[in-house]
């Protein structure tokens, strides 16, 4: 990231621009897929802007499967729990050049269960609105264990396997507006 790309100052998210997905294998043989609906997130990026950092939110009730019975219960104490644990939170506590790519470090926090987590990030440039609002994008992915961060509810398969798999693939594209 160039100073010049990435102007230094609070960045907010454009939530009407960004996605913040998951996806989790079903039945051991497809994925079922989503996306959370209600986020925030703030980018404070200094001179260098190597050592920007992230702080984000994100409102647990808004789970959208496109499956009003499955989001249900979710949202229950089987899964999310959300009427204790209405948020999940991430602050980054580094970014390291990866090749042309990084790596943002942090601390997720889902059902009161906060583990380190690493997000492989792409920066993917900025540019001024017809609005005058500087605009920057990025693009990030990891992967999780849902039973570390409480989410352990087991659904053992007759024939072997689990309904609900273990790993999380969570992928973000997030635009950002300056704040001058």
């Amino acid at each position: 990231m160039a100073a010049q790309e990435l102007k230094p100052g609070t960045w907010t998210i454009d939530a009407a621009h960004s996605v913040v997905g998951f996806s989790v294998r079903h039945m051991m043989v497809s994925k079922v897929r989503g996306r959370f609906e209600k986020f925030d997130a703030t980018l404070t990026v200094p001179e260098d802007p190597t050592g920007a950092s992230v702080e984000a939110t994100i409102d647990a009730a808004s789970i959208n499967t496109d499956n009003a019975d499955r989001d249900g219960h979710i949202r229950s104490a089987d899964f999310f729990g959300v009427e204790d644990h209405p948020e999940f939170t991430f602050r980054s506590t580094g970014l390291a050049a990866d090749g042309e790519d990084f790596v943002l470090k942090g601390d997720l926090t889902i059902k009161g269960n906060t583990h380190p987590v690493e997000l492989k990030l792409e920066f993917n440039g900025s540019t001024v609105d017809p609005y005058g609002l500087d605009r920057a994008g990025f693009a990030a992915s990891t992967q999780i264990s849902r039973k570390a961060f409480g989410v352990d509810i087991e659904m053992p398969m007759d024939g072997g396997g689990v309904v609900i798999g273990d790993k999380i693939t969570i992928d973000i594209d997030a635009e950002f507006t300056h704040q001058a």
